[in-house]
């Protein structure tokens, strides 16, 4: 079996395709397209984009013979796997709208995803759920609660769809909708944003052309889950309306074997390729920098998203793999969400990570950004310019906007933005105003130009006055404590009859009394000294702190778990 080609003699276009299918037909035309890899990192499947097309073609004729109506939504499990891929894109020429599903949780069970799929096909409104062959009694149990009709192999050969009876598959419009993409950390109300075929297309435009600056030579290399928009839009979506070649593994591999990442990379010749911080954290505790058989020199845009970007993480990864080749000035950090497709702003090309270092105390305390050095400072990153069409602004409380270097909420406007949450026009309204601008519910500001995250609105604490940043507490703890690692703990408050309260959770490895009593008195110890802050400690299990999709903690699921109970039996004896 042989992989598709880079291919740099193909026909070439940077996106500006009215809709997806367009934008499959066009690749079609040429030898790219996707190679799948299993968890030991051998390659399981290369589908070139002609062949894509063709079994999406029938495919989709018979999913509507089957019943299935244009608009309709469907789940779909998103395995790393061809089923997938080849019904998501069947779903576009019959016009049917996708809704990704993500896998069951490593540690999860068996009743916690039955619910969660539930949860998502309910909002949805789905005609139907695909996923593979050893999910479908799971996912027959979620559809049964949802209401949802059918739930399917996503094998084609198995699925019991008839075969058609016609040829026909009138093309979607621009406005028509492409998926509906369940945010990251969909618990008990999930929100499905409801993206349409113009804004993907809008994104994947100034993503190839002003952000990532493609060209004939690129090639994706991921590891994301496609059930997350870095995955499905960055990896997927996006190469293929530049007609480039993607080398997949599924998400489980990197986990197990973070290095087959690079291995693919080095032996693929990858150019493109992203990750959250974490990624690259495990790369660099679990790597070998002095491996003579990796090359990573053909690495041109090393992506950072999906996350708040950690100076540490990333500079140990480029002092480790340095020898490999790998040069700290293609780390591109970006900014983007759900809601806007995918990006909206990244850093320019071989700038290399370029960090503000702030003084903390006077942002908290009215929102200025100064430079600032010494335990109460931070490095944040810039994450460069908006896109071209795109406009973002920093307001205030009142919502004036504000000018460079002062923190605020942040608001964007642009055709890549989503059109609806599905089936919710409160929460609608309350992020997306009638004049196109998007509540992002993050902060930040903007310095020269460029734009700069501190953060999620709804994580920032209040304490006495103050605006404390909860990761701000958390990198502290996780870097100044030896026995602690990236992920380790989560901060947040919560409303007590003295007022609010700062509980910080710390995952403990160790069972003896002792190590745990030393571990909790030193993290309220630092955080004492470094923050000013009083925090209640509670140690829970090493896996215990709950995360999205895309690998980061989620501290309003902790919360919630907190205020649960849940973590109680986790407690020192």
């Amino acid at each position: 079996m042989t992989i598709t080609p880079t291919a740099p003699d193909r026909p070439f276009r940077q996106g500006g395709f009215a809709t997806l299918t367009e934008a499959l037909d066009y690749a079609a035309a040429g030898p790219t397209g996707l190679n799948l890899y299993g968890l030991r990192g051998e390659l399981v499947e290369a589908i070139p984009y002609a062949v894509l097309r063709e079994r999406a073609r029938a495919l989709a004729l018979r999913l509507l013979a089957a019943g299935l109506k244009p608009l309709d939504r469907v789940g779909l499990v998103a395995e790393t796997d061809a089923d997938f891929v080849t019904l998501f894109f069947a779903c576009q020429y019959a016009r049917i709208t996708p809704a990704p599903l993500p896998l069951p949780a490593p540690l999860g069970g068996r009743e916690a995803y039955v619910e969660q799929i539930a949860r998502m096909l309910r909002s949805a409104k789905a005609a139907a759920v695909f996923g593979p062959e050893a999910l479908v009694p799971w996912l027959a149990e979620a559809a049964e609660a949802a209401g949802t009709p059918r739930a399917l192999d996503a094998n084609a050969g198995a699925a019991g769809l008839p075969e058609p009876s016609a040829n026909d598959l009138p093309p979607p419009s621009p406005d028509d909708p492409c998926y509906v993409q369940f945010s990251s950390g969909s618990t008990r109300n999930p929100t499905g944003v409801l993206c349409t075929h113009a804004a993907l297309m809008a994104n994947a435009l100034a993503t190839t052309r002003h952000g990532l600056c493609v060209t004939p030579q690129d090639r994706a290399v991921s590891w994301l889950p496609l059930y997350h928009d870095m995955g499905l839009v960055g990896f997927l979506l996006i190469p293929l309306s530049a007609q480039m070649s993607v080398d997949m593994m599924p998400t489980g591999a990197f986990v197990r074997r973070p290095l087959l990442w690079l291995d693919l990379i080095s032996k693929n010749r990858g150019t493109i390729s992203y990750s959250p911080s974490f990624g690259y954290e495990l790369c660099a505790r679990r790597g070998d920098g002095g491996r003579t058989d990796l090359d990573l020199s053909s690495w041109r845009v090393a992506g950072c998203g999906g996350d708040m970007v950690r100076t540490g993480p990333l500079t140990a990864f480029a002092e480790r793999f340095a020898t490999a080749g790998f040069r700290d000035t293609v780390f591109v950090a970006s900014y983007g969400m759900a809601e806007a497709t995918l990006g909206l702003t990244m850093s320019p090309l071989e700038q290399g990570l370029i960090f503000d270092h702030v003084d903390v105390a006077r942002m908290e305390r009215d929102g200025a950004v100064v430079s600032g050095s010494g335990e109460r400072s931070r490095a944040f990153v810039r994450c460069g310019p908006i896109f071209p069409g795109h406009e973002l602004e920093i307001r205030d409380e009142t919502g004036r906007a504000l000018p460079e270097r002062q923190a605020g909420r942040v608001f964007v406007r642009g055709p890549s933005l989503m059109r609806e949450y599905f089936g919710d026009p409160e929460a609608t309204a309350a992020a997306l105003g009638e004049d196109g601008w998007l509540n992002t519910g993050d902060l930040g500001y903007l310095a020269d130009g460029q734009f700069v995250p501190t953060g999620r609105a709804k994580d920032l604490i209040l304490l006495n006055g103050r605006n404390v940043w909860p990761q701000d507490l958390e990198w502290t703890a996780e870097s100044e404590i030896e026995r602690l690692r990236s992920g380790d703990v989560a901060a947040f408050s919560v409303d007590e009859e003295a007022g609010e309260q700062l509980v910080v959770l710390v995952q403990a490895r160790a069972s003896d009394p002792e190590v745990r009593r030393a571990l909790t008195d030193d993290v309220a110890a630092v955080l004492r000294a470094r923050h000013g802050v009083e925090p209640r400690v509670e140690l829970v299990g090493a896996h215990a702190l709950p995360q999205t999709s895309s690998g980061k903690l989620s501290r309003s699921k902790a919360r919630a778990l907190f205020l649960a109970g849940a973590f109680r039996q986790e407690e020192p004896a």
